[in-house]
């Protein structure tokens, strides 16, 4: 599903314009992006939290030139999904 499918999805239910939706998810997105960049995390109760994790320093290789290298330690944004979010995945989704 794409952010367009979900405008679409999103209009039809509430009977709005597609621009109105388009407009609100935008501005949620960046709400979301915007919190998260100035280190805040940003929970919605019954879906999930959207959380910055923090990496450890850690060492790496360069397979091509066959040398080690230090990956800092960096913030990275994340999503921890609600526990009655993922029960009901795991109750209507098939495993494949």
């Amino acid at each position: 599903m794409t952010k367009a499918d979900i405008v679409a999805n999103i209009s039809e239910k509430l009977g709005m314009e597609k621009a109105d939706v388009q407009a609100t998810i935008e501005s949620f997105m960046d709400e979301v992006k915007t919190s998260l960049e100035s280190g805040d995390n940003v929970y919605l109760r019954g879906f999930g939290s959207f959380v910055v994790k923090t990496r450890a320093e850690k060492t790496g290789r360069n397979i091509s030139k066959n040398t080690t290298i230090k990956i800092p330690a960096h913030n990275i944004p994340a999503f921890k999904p609600a526990k009655i979010f993922v029960e009901g995945v795991k109750s209507n989704v098939e495993v494949k």
